[in-house]
């Protein structure tokens, strides 16, 4: 039989290495979902309307950003590596500030495209023409998004995780000032009501990354060595998590536009459970990105030992928190929505779904883990395998089938989401434990 106090006792160091690299992360993570929280308040207390817009505008931008950030995040696992490995790679931010900048291109583009497409939606209660120019004004922000983490990622491959993520509190008051000033007008600034939330939104995240930018000086000046398939590597590791990640976000997201379809009430009320989903699943993924520094490391020094004692402390950590967080949401379900809306039939279309919500956050957890294990060891193909079948062949077709075919629509969309989860935890972890084994002969044969 197991001591557990003996057990915690002889992995102390993995919890703490993992929980002290892990908390600068989680205040950011913290700190973007509180901006989006910012955003929602603000939204609710102008109108439904608008907080159904920017529910449904949010949806299509952050698709496509998701995709860019799952592409750029690759940077603190292949650096870690190189890490890992005694090699020389603190002057590769150049290259990585490059990559994230072309990266931002992209995405503006994609994002000023989408906007066309909006009228073909026919979204309900005249949310179109909103979410049109919240698209078009929120688009230039891809640029902050994609050089802040893009720095962020490679400060954080060498552990530099305080100042980042410190900047992104200071966003949270900088961002609620602004939503509160432009969308209702203060002194000289006029109210621009709902496309003020796209230009508080815009503003915060380019100054996020003009700022980081100057903090990130020092390593600007080094002299570049050339480190031999760096961009390549990127490509290698982010583009299967870019996918994974575009998967994810589409089938969480399509639900947003989907309800969009059947009313502004749908919409908001799906908005406000993305928001505790985002605030809760930050926890996980900012174990699962120290996950991906340490085993990377570890990787790169050939230590079996240290990658599976980090990924069993991770994979404990979060089953006892995220199983914490099911019951709390449970619990107090109907008490924290009304915090975001007064609105009594958002709130009584929101509350059936929490049950829902609640069920199936262990399982996000524990595919968030498994996923950061993945990218340290740098074999992401099964993250987005993973997600392909578990949303694309189950929780997208069941949702839209229950919603569509039977009328049970914002709860439908969710049981598709609830399965989807449980089943890309199943499978992400049976390719990380895959993995190891085949980690475990090649160091064995080498030795």
């Amino acid at each position: 039989m197991i001591n557990i106090a003996e057990f915690f006792n002889n992995n102390k160091k993995y919890f703490k290495d993992l929980v002290t690299l892990a908390i600068p992360i989680l205040t950011g993570h913290i700190a973007h979902t509180l901006i989006n929280i910012g955003d929602i308040l603000v939204a609710g207390r102008h109108s439904t309307l608008a907080l159904a817009a920017i529910s449904v505008a949010s949806a299509i931008f952050m698709t496509f950003s998701i995709v860019g950030i799952g592409l750029i995040i690759s940077v603190s696992p292949v650096v870690a590596n190189l890490r890992g490995k005694r090699e020389d790679s603190k002057s590769l931010i150049r290259p990585t500030l490059l990559y994230s900048f072309v990266i931002g291109i992209i995405i503006f583009l994609l994002t000023r495209l989408s906007a066309y497409f909006v009228p073909h939606i026919e979204l309900a209660d005249n949310l179109g023409p909103y979410v049109i120019e919240y698209l078009n004004i929120t688009s230039w922000s891809a640029f902050g998004i994609c050089i802040f983490v893009g720095l962020k990622e490679f400060l954080q491959a060498y552990e530099v995780v305080k100042f980042p993520n410190l900047l992104a509190v200071i966003s949270i008051f900088a961002n609620l000032i602004f939503n509160i000033i432009f969308v209702f007008g203060f002194l000289f600034v006029p109210a621009f009501g709902i496309k003020g939330l796209a230009y508080a939104t815009t503003t915060v995240r380019i100054g996020q990354a003009l700022i980081l930018l100057l903090y990130c000086t020092p390593y600007l000046k080094l002299h570049l060595r050339r480190q031999k398939g760096f961009m390549k590597d990127l490509l290698k590791v982010g583009w299967p998590i870019a996918l994974a990640s575009f998967i994810e976000f589409l089938g969480f997201n399509i639900t947003a536009v989907l309800a969009g379809k059947f009313s502004a009430v749908l919409s908001a009320a799906h908005n406000i459970i993305i928001t505790f989903a985002g605030a809760t699943y930050s926890v996980p993924l900012s174990i699962a990105s120290a996950l991906a520094v340490k085993i990377g490391f570890a990787r790169g020094e050939r230590n079996y030992l240290d990658i599976v004692k980090y990924y069993r402390a991770g994979i404990i950590f979060i089953i006892l928190f995220m199983s914490t967080m099911s019951v709390f949401y449970l619990v107090t379900s109907e008490h924290i929505i009304k915090l975001f809306t007064p609105d009594t039939e958002v709130v009584q279309a929101t509350i059936p779904v929490m049950a829902l919500f609640a069920f199936f956050l262990v399982f996000d957890g524990l595919q968030g883990i498994s996923g950061g294990a993945l990218r340290g060891i740098k074999k992401t193909k099964p993250i987005m395998f993973s997600m392909l079948f578990a949303f694309l062949f189950i929780g997208i077709p069941v949702g839209c089938t229950l919603a569509f075919k039977y009328g049970i629509v914002l709860k439908g969309f969710w049981i598709g989401l609830a399965l989807a989860l449980c089943s890309a935890s199943i499978f992400s972890t049976s390719f990380f434990l895959y993995n190891l084994k085949k980690i475990k002969k090649e160091l064995t044969k080498q030795l």
